[in-house]
Order: C-alpha cells, then sequence, then structure tokens
C-alpha cells in the first residue's frame, strides 16, 4: 500500500532543480516544472508509472477552457486521493467525487474551489478523477494548499439547459483572500475575508461574489480593513468546504466580471465617444 506524503514533505525533498511547492510564487510565467526520477517516496511513483487501459483514460490534448461557464452553485464536495508530479512534468490533482463524474469525458471541465481545470483522466468504478496544475494556478490560487483528504468544492461546467442558479462564473480565479473571522448567529455563520485593494474594489455590497467556486451575496465591505463579509446560512454550510477552513486560511475569489468590464470602458475613453 502506498503511503500519502503531505504536499509540504513533498516539497522539501525535491532537488536537481530544487523547487518547494510554495515556490511556485516566484517562478516566471513560463516556468517549468521537471519530476526528479530520484525521488524514491511511494506517492512519487502514483504519478509515473503506466496506468492499465481498462482503469484510466488519457486525453490527447487538453480543451481550451476559455470557453466554460460556471453558476457557483457546488454540485458536491470532493476528497483530495492524492497530489504529485506526473509524467510530462507537469502537477496532478487526483480527486475521488461521484456526481461530477456522470456523463464526464475527457477534457472536460470541472471547477474545483472555483479553479477551472481540465479532466485528464477519469475512473467511474473508483470514483475518481484527475486534473493537471498548471504552475500558473498554484500562484494564483489556493490550491497549492491541498493535501491528501483535503475536502474540495466541485462543480461541472454549465451546459446550455442547466438553471442559471447563481451568476456567471469563469472558473478564473482573481486572487486569494484569508479568512480572518468565522462568526455564528444562530443557525447562519458570518464570514469575513481580508484581500488586495487591486480586488477589493471589485467588490461592492449586495454584489455577486464568487469564493472558493461558490456563489455568495456580499453584504459589507471594509475598505478600511480591506474586507468584506457575508452569511452562509445552514444549508450552504452543509454544501461548502468553506464553514471547515479556519481563521488564516486561503480562499480562492474571483469577483464579477461585469465590474471589470465597466472598469475597461470606461478607462477607453468609451462615453467620450457620446458626447
Amino acid at each position: 500500500m502506498a503511503i500519502e506524503v503531505p504536499l509540504s514533505f513533498i516539497s522539501s525533498k525535491l532537488s536537481q532543480p530544487k523547487i518547494s511547492i510554495c515556490n511556485f510564487h516566484n517562478l516566471p510565467s513560463n516556468g517549468q516544472l521537471k519530476f526528479n526520477s530520484n525521488f524514491k517516496y511511494p506517492i512519487a511513483k502514483l504519478f509515473t508509472k503506466n496506468p492499465k487501459p481498462h482503469q484510466t483514460l488519457k486525453p490527447q490534448s487538453h480543451k481550451n477552457q476559455i470557453n466554460c461557464m460556471f453558476t457557483g452553485i457546488v454540485e458536491e464536495m470532493g476528497e483530495v486521493k492524492q497530489l504529485g508530479y506526473g509524467v510530462n512534468g507537469g502537477f496532478d490533482l487526483k480527486i475521488g467525487a461521484k456526481v461530477v463524474l456522470e456523463g464526464v469525458k475527457l477534457g472536460d471541465s470541472i471547477a474545483v474551489n472555483g479553479t477551472c481545470l481540465t479532466v485528464t483522466e477519469f475512473n467511474t468504478e473508483l470514483s475518481e478523477f484527475t486534473v493537471g496544475l498548471a504552475p500558473e494556478t498554484l500562484r494564483k490560487t489556493s490550491l497549492v494548499e491541498l493535501e491528501p483528504g483535503s475536502v474540495v468544492n466541485l462543480e461541472r461546467a454549465l451546459l446550455p439547459s442547466t438553471r442559471m442558479g447563481g451568476h456567471f462564473v469563469q472558473g478564473h480565479v482573481d486572487g486569494t483572500g484569508e479568512i480572518v473571522s468565522l462568526d455564528p448567529e444562530n443557525d447562519s455563520l458570518w464570514v469575513k475575508v481580508k484581500t488586495s485593494p487591486e480586488l477589493l474594489k471589485y467588490i461592492v455590497p449586495k454584489g455577486f461574489i464568487t469564493v472558493d467556486g461558490t456563489s455568495l451575496t456580499v453584504v459589507n465591505v471594509f475598505d478600511d480593513e480591506l474586507c468584506f463579509n457575508f452569511m452562509l446560512v445552514s444549508y450552504t454550510q452543509q454544501n461548502v468546504v468553506i464553514p471547515l477552513k479556519k481563521v488564516g486560511q486561503k480562499v480562492n475569489l474571483e469577483v464579477d466580471i461585469l465590474g471589470k468590464y465597466v472598469e475597461r470602458l470606461l478607462s477607453s475613453g468609451f462615453l467620450e465617444s457620446f458626447k
């Protein structure tokens, strides 16, 4: 039986080149990762041995993700099974799930904690699928903090026939925030998150925000604290990962794209053309 090793432990053992997962934030945008074939721990073998034909499928190419759209309504919570370097030098993440595997195909997009990722392998009998993580994804999202046993929000890409229960979510994480407080009120939960000024300017009271892939309504914005808050009702608390996190942990944030479009139009002098 292979022993699952925390991601932080794997990172400390890699050498030639010596790359810690935390150091992805310092890599150039076109930085290339290489698997160290001398790494002897069992988890490495999980991503270097050839899978049995009847167990897994591999795509020939990755689907372009920019055409995907999500609603921010989490379909299920999955569990991280394995993670490590793959045969192509990238970083692979294997997740246990059931609902999102219904009708799944290679190249499909699934939002993992609000991050649009491409399915590269799946096994419906074992109820698991694998996605690839690029260095830029690890730099921009909280997925770098995952380890075996972590729980993640999952949502399949939107179909034309799907009800639009949340708002337009691209699955393109704008950045991360840090949970600064979790305060219960009766059976509801107040969550306060701190983020950067660059993201906070797009967040408005009663506006949409996507937190770890969950479509939520902002209650208040605290400009002096660089914070905003929202409330989770009892049902939502039982079906998303946010309440399972602790103060100080990161969450993925995607702001409402409409705000960015408005800013772009105004900065381009769009209104001047009507004068």
